[in-house]
């Protein structure tokens, strides 16, 4: 059995958003595939803080990904998230970032990362190893209201792009063509969230959850394991 299309259309990692100023790629974090495949090089250019250093938490991320970040001390007994937007046009990167909204976009955030957790658990398909458990408890956390999330800091970055190109006969001879280079700006926003909220929050929605197709027997002893697990390494 093959993913639920409505959950993966609407809680994949990377989704594109369209605005006035034409396509705009955005990648919810936590990410957990690299994007580094697809290109030849990237190389910062410029950034928010001028000739100054870059922020800690920017840093952090950019070297080490939510994992980095929540090292941070400030950070120890909260849980992170960032959103992403890249693109070409910066004033409208720019309102995207000012407009982010802990209310409105931090439950994207949190499902997608709950949705992580479940897949990385499972040995087989999610909708097989739980059953409508899945779909529910994404469903559950991406309607929900989070108590407590904090719209912390934006920050932007440039980069100079190399993408990776294929020559018409790149499969037979194994060479690519040469790399198409793009400047880009790309835009952070950092959101936190007390752990013991989030957990409570959580456990909230595993606890409410009646699936319309009752979970069979392995299901539902998959569902038992995963809630038990659930936070290590959440």
């Amino acid at each position: 059995m093959k993913y639920n299309c409505t959950v993966i259309l609407l809680l994949t990692v990377l989704l594109i958003f369209n605005s006035c100023a034409g396509p705009q790629k955005i990648i919810i974090q936590p990410e957990f595939e690299s994007e580094q495949a697809e290109f030849e090089s990237v190389q910062l250019i410029e950034s928010q803080s001028g000739n100054a250093a870059m922020p800690e938490w920017v840093n952090q991320f950019l070297r080490g990904g939510i994992p980095g970040l929540e090292a941070i001390g400030a950070y120890q007994n909260r849980y992170v998230f960032v959103g992403k937007n890249k693109g070409n046009n910066f004033s409208a990167l720019q309102q995207w970032a000012e407009n982010f909204s802990p209310v409105q976009d931090f439950p994207r955030l949190a499902a997608a990362r709950i949705e992580h957790r479940l897949i990385s658990a499972a040995s087989l398909y999610p909708d097989d190893e739980y059953g409508d458990y899945f779909e529910f408890l994404i469903k559950s956390a991406s309607d929900a209201e989070y108590a407590g999330a904090l719209k912390e800091e934006s920050f932007w970055i440039k980069q100079r792009v190399e993408h990776k190109t294929e020559t018409a006969d790149s499969e037979e001879t194994d060479q690519s063509g040469p790399p198409l280079v793009e400047e880009v700006y790309e835009f952070f926003v950092l959101i936190s969230i007390d752990k013991t909220i989030l957990q409570t929050r959580i456990r909230e929605f595993m606890a409410g959850i009646k699936p319309a197709v009752p979970p069979s027997r392995a299901q539902k002893a998959a569902i038992n394991r995963v809630q038990q697990i659930f936070f290590e390494g959440f």
